[in-house]
């Protein structure tokens, strides 16, 4: 039997809005994926360092303070010195486009807006781990 998927979703930086990362997690938790919720108030490295431990396939971010340009890439700055390849850098919130397109050819999978259908997402994150799951 194929091990679920696991995914590390947390809120960094200081925005205290959780209800939309709470709702995706148990409607990734619904589609059968192994959810670890890191909660509020997450540094890059308290997130990467959770991914390692828990052996993520995933970790999903949601941002609504305008944070995202330092966040993700300082993200896929502590991947790369921690080794930590084979794993989906996503996330979500109040992102403009421009700052998406920008982050999405930096190295973040993908980023989602208000009103994006969960199931989207969830496609999207069980075809990007059947493709890369090693």
């Amino acid at each position: 039997m194929e091990r679920k998927i696991r995914i590390v979703m947390a809120k960094p930086g200081l925005d205290g809005h959780d209800r939309g990362i709470k709702v995706l997690a148990a409607a990734y938790r619904d589609a059968g994926m192994e959810v670890i919720y890191l909660g509020l108030r997450q540094t890059p490295e308290m997130i990467v360092s959770a991914a390692l431990q828990e052996d993520a396939d995933v970790i999903a971010l949601s941002s609504l303070n305008n944070a995202h340009n330092t966040i993700f890439p300082r993200l896929i700055e502590i991947m790369k010195t921690k080794e930590l390849e084979n794993v989906l850098l996503i996330g979500g919130g109040i992102i403009p486009k421009k700052d998406i397109e920008s982050l999405e050819s930096s190295g973040v999978g993908k980023l989602y807006g208000p009103g994006t259908p969960v199931n989207e997402t969830i496609d999207y994150i069980t075809n990007w781990v059947k493709k890369n799951r090693r």
